[in-house]
């Protein structure tokens, strides 16, 4: 594994004062949240090898470029599913990258695995607000990073999110987590005062924009020494021209410009950050997003194409073989495939269980596609589904589910069975009304769920369920339950949909 703390940069070109300019001159190069989007997307856009093509053409054009990734490289295609990130790390290597930062879908296998995944990394592994001492990942990360051009210094920090909530605790046990926004300011303070850096950037996964959590905004708003932030985790389009108009400039502490970048999700998009140190202080840095698209096809090789052909070869001949149909398209995040999903885990429950559930749940977030309209596939399932979930039913009692229905509330809701319905205030955390099979939630009475184990063990904030009392759990992942409900179940021989009419609403 390539471990570096500092990188000398290619040597000027020629003598004069142009050739100072050029060498100067850094770009960086990023992505973020690429999850194991090997392949280009339904629309034809993005793909790893298409990107490659255009890092080596900003590569060829330019001496000092840097490329890094700002988490979540893994989790969302059969490429992770099949082989636990091997891909993903090789490509991270093959493509150059100098830096990476873990997003909290690199934990979604465990320590041990992640360990074995990194032992092949390449880039160096940047963490500077976790520690890993204890752990199988222990020593395969560094606090900073510092690259030198022309004469001119930039550090670069990893800040990344609280994983209590949000990763399966079993999945981080041993990790320290510090505060994101005082470790940012320290380490980039350390690195401009005692290291004489000229530029500080933090590379971050923990969103853009929360009222809940510190994000991207948050710590560029509120330190004094990062000049720039390339981020992930929220899926947002952080820069110039962005179509959401989503500001990607932020005033420090001290009022000077933090420039912002996120790359959206998927590799559709590749960053690109140059720092001109010849210019004034306030025009040395630019942005643009580059899309990453079929125009550059030509030049991708043969040998590259050979690379993944043994990955891509077990990765179709899953996806190949059909188990059902649906009336038509499901699209994830919308509620006819949340409500589909909640209904069939409500009715598995029962029957994993052998009694009666009052209602199914399932957490937005972990519905990760679309399903197709017309013929599935067991690829269309576990790309849906990827997670190692599995169905569990348990008993909770009444005042803690209404514990549990505002802090859904505050989530602005989540997949519910048909037995829900309710009205939400999102901005006070706040369940305004809920009614299970048409009755208030009695706080003395013991309610059953069916739901899945990562809810059960605190994710997505769902602490209630904590204190919950196991009944039953399934032995087969969820995406397997679910091939074997089209294949043997209920949805054998059936065409299937869900209602497209919401369970719970916001208040207005």
């Amino acid at each position: 594994m390539k471990k570096i703390t500092m990188i000398a940069l290619a040597g000027i070109l020629a003598l004069g004062m142009a050739s100072d300019i050029i060498a100067q001159r850094v770009v960086i190069l990023h992505t973020n949240d690429t999850h194991s989007q090997i392949d280009p997307d339904k629309n034809n856009q993005g793909g790893v090898l298409r990107r490659k093509v255009l890092i080596d053409s900003v590569r060829a054009a330019e001496p000092n470029v840097m490329l890094v990734d700002a988490g979540d490289a893994v989790q969302g295609s059969l490429f992770f599913t099949l082989f636990d990130g091997e891909v993903e790390q090789m490509m991270l290597n093959k493509l150059g990258y100098d830096i990476q930062i873990v997003g909290n879908h690199e934990f979604d296998n465990g320590l041990t695995k992640l360990a074995q995944q990194y032992a092949t990394a390449e880039p160096t592994l940047l963490a500077t607000n976790y520690d890993f001492t204890g752990t199988p990942l222990e020593g395969m990360f560094v606090p900073y990073v510092i690259k030198e051009a022309g004469g001119k210094r930039i550090g670069f920090i990893g800040i990344n999110i609280e994983p209590r909530g949000l990763i399966d605790s079993d999945n981080y046990a041993g990790l320290k987590y510090f505060d994101s926004g005082k470790t940012a300011e320290a380490m980039a303070r350390y690195l401009k005062e005692n290291l004489a850096v000229d530029k500080v950037v933090a590379l971050t996964h923990i969103g853009f924009n929360s009222s809940k959590v510190t994000d991207d905004k948050d710590i560029a708003g509120e330190t004094s020494y990062i000049d720039i932030i390339i981020g992930g985790h929220s899926h947002e389009g952080v820069y110039p021209g962005n179509p959401n108009d989503l500001p990607t400039a932020v005033g420090n502490h001290d009022g000077r410009p933090v420039y912002i970048a996120q790359m959206g999700k998927a590799g559709l998009l590749l960053g690109e950050i140059t720092i001109d140190f010849d210019k004034p202080e306030g025009e040395q840095v630019s942005r643009r997003a580059i899309p990453v698209n079929d125009r550059l096809d030509s030049r991708i090789t043969t040998d590259d194409i050979a690379l993944l052909a043994p990955y891509r070869s077990r990765v179709d001949s899953i996806s190949a073989i059909e188990i059902g149909t649906t009336a038509g398209e499901m699209i994830s995040g919308s509620d006819e495939l949340s409500n589909f999903l909640s209904d069939w885990v409500k009715s598995r429950g029962e029957k994993i269980a052998g009694r009666k559930v009052d209602f199914g749940l399932l957490n937005r977030g972990g519905i990760r596609n679309s399903l197709p309209g017309g013929t599935l596939t067991q690829g269309n399932i576990i790309n849906m589904l990827p997670f190692n979930n599995r169905i569990v039913v348990v008993d909770i009692t009444g005042d803690k589910l209404l514990e549990l229905m505002d802090i859904i509330a505050g989530q602005g809701g989540q997949a519910f069975s048909g037995e829900v319905s309710g009205r939400y205030d999102r901005k006070n955390n706040k369940m305004v009304s809920v009614k299970i099979n048409g009755k208030d939630i009695d706080p003395k009475r013991v309610y059953t769920v069916a739901t899945i184990d990562y809810l059960q063990r605190g994710g997505d904030s769902m602490f209630p369920l904590t204190e919950s009392t196991l009944i039953a759990r399934s032995p087969n992942l969820l995406y397997r339950d679910l091939i074997e409900e089209f294949t043997d179940g209920d949805f054998k021989g059936k065409t299937v949909k869900g209602s497209p009419k919401p369970r719970l609403t916001p208040v207005k």
